[in-house]
């Protein structure tokens, strides 16, 4: 296993990566420090001393050289010294007839510079300078050299902080960086770390509990809301699944129990059994079992977002189909339909839709059932009336939720497993129609509206076809 150059945690990398950007940055910056850092103190201390030196040299040429020389702020020293070593003018930093230098300058009017270390002067301390010298003319012909010095004190004393800064105090800075690093990122996790910790004592039995949602108004809160939002998702499904697994328990159970009971009661008295009733009637509990299970696997896969093959289906075509398929039925079925109504759907869908709808009807009609099917705008309309007891308003939404049966349809006897609404419904939407309860009297009215399919008409750039 390949060791890791980062930690595992986010704290432990945020901090590194905080630490080792801060030393790029720290050691780039001190690099730079130290090398512009000596020559530009340097400069500066140059250019004092050359622009005094330069000033007096001007008045010795000029022939108006006090007596004492007036030195400019942080330069310390200057002299005027004739050729044969008189000392002609001195700043108040020297004692009478003390020399400045005795360092060497041969070309006149040529700017000489050397450091040295200078003793007995106003601190009275040893120290060193930085030195200038130029020779120059004098208006009756003699040649004076003008010395300059400033103590170069100020700039050993910068330098030496410059590199304990750059030495001690980078090692210090990064230490503060990583720790500083490690607080906030501690902080900054601190909601993530109750998430997760509340995250993880929630079981599949207990999906009431939440996670808390700082205050921080950031990415974290918009997180434990997401995560809360999800866990109530997952309660309103878990709940969903317990209960449509109950009601489909006790509605399986039904018909298995009569099924067992018939042939228990068959089985008991064999010679008194009228077997070709009681097949038949074992028949039709297995054919009612056969139909629950396919209604809920199509819920199943319905629900899992199954998108099963699609063409153009028409729903005039399919509810001939359906009528022809329920002649000499006990309840007629009157049809009204248009020429054509094209539909881009799955047709074993569509068809169990119109099986639903009709076997609804079947169950609760007196006489008739009305079958019409018709164009409306950019939908196609499907419409099955009975002449029945009709549904109540207030369970015109609730016979659409799963394995609901009214107490009109128990109490007869209609049969039916309370899947047929709920399920065409679920087809409904799948093609982005709808499925309601229209206002009828007498009976009841479900109408279904599903998106028209207008086949494209070919552009005038497109190629024909001879």
């Amino acid at each position: 296993m390949a060791k890791r150059l980062f930690p595992r945690s986010i704290r432990g990398r945020l901090t590194t990566l905080a630490t080792l950007v801060a030393a790029v940055v720290l050691a780039v910056t001190g690099a730079l420090a130290l090398t512009l850092g000596p020559d530009n103190l340097h400069g500066l201390v140059e250019t004092r001393v050359e622009l005094a030196v330069r000033r007096v040299a001007s008045e010795a040429r000029a022939g108006q050289l006090p007596a004492t020389l007036e030195a400019p702020a942080r330069v310390q020293l200057l002299q005027v010294v004739d050729a044969d070593g008189r000392v002609l003018a001195t700043s108040p930093g020297l004692h009478h007839g003390q020399r400045l230098s005795g360092m060497r300058v041969d070309k006149p009017e040529t700017l000489y510079s050397a450091e040295s270390t200078l003793t007995g002067l106003r601190d009275e301390k040893e120290a060193q300078y930085l030195i200038m010298a130029m020779k120059v003319r004098t208006p009756d012909g003699r040649l004076v050299t003008v010395y300059g010095a400033s103590s170069l004190s100020d700039v050993n004393r910068a330098l030496s902080w410059l590199n304990a800064v750059v030495f001690l105090g980078t090692p210090i800075a990064l230490v503060i960086v990583a720790g500083i690093t490690w607080v906030v990122v501690a902080s900054a996790l601190r909601p993530v770390e109750r998430i997760r910790v509340e995250l993880a004592e929630i079981t599949g039995r207990d999906l009431s509990r939440r996670v808390p949602v700082p205050e921080t108004g950031d990415e974290i809160t918009d997180l434990a809301a997401t995560t809360n939002d999800t866990l109530d998702r997952l309660e309103r499904s878990a709940e969903t699944q317990r209960r449509f697994v109950a009601d489909a328990s006790h509605e399986l159970r039904s018909p298995i129990s009569a099924l067992r009971t018939q042939l228990e009661v068959a089985n008991a008295y064999p010679d008194e059994t009228d077997w070709p009733a009681t097949g038949a009637r074992a028949l039709a509990a297995a054919e009612r079992l056969t139909g629950i299970i396919d209604e809920l696997l199509l819920l199943a896969r319905l629900d899992a977002g199954a998108i099963p093959d699609r063409r153009v289906v028409d729903m005039c075509r399919l509810a001939e189909e359906q009528v022809r398929r329920r002649a000499g039925g006990k309840i007629p079925i009157v049809v009204d339909m248009c020429a054509h109504a094209p539909v881009l759907g799955s047709p074993v869908q569509l068809d169990r839709l119109l099986t639903n709808l009709l076997d609804n009807a079947t169950r609760h009609a007196a006489h008739r059932i009305d079958l019409r099917v018709w164009v409306e705008g950019d939908h196609v309309c499907v419409s099955v009336t009975d002449d029945g007891d009709g549904i109540p308003p207030a369970d015109r939404e609730r016979v659409f939720e799963r394995f609901t049966r009214l107490e009109d349809a128990r109490r007869k006897e209609k049969g039916g497993s309370g899947l047929g609404l709920p399920l065409s419904r679920e087809i409904c939407a799948s093609h982005g129609g709808t499925l309601k309860v229209a206002d009828h009297e007498p009976g009841a009215r479900l109408v279904a509206s599903l998106p028209l399919y207008r086949e494209q008409e070919p552009s005038a750039d497109s190629p024909h076809r001879n």
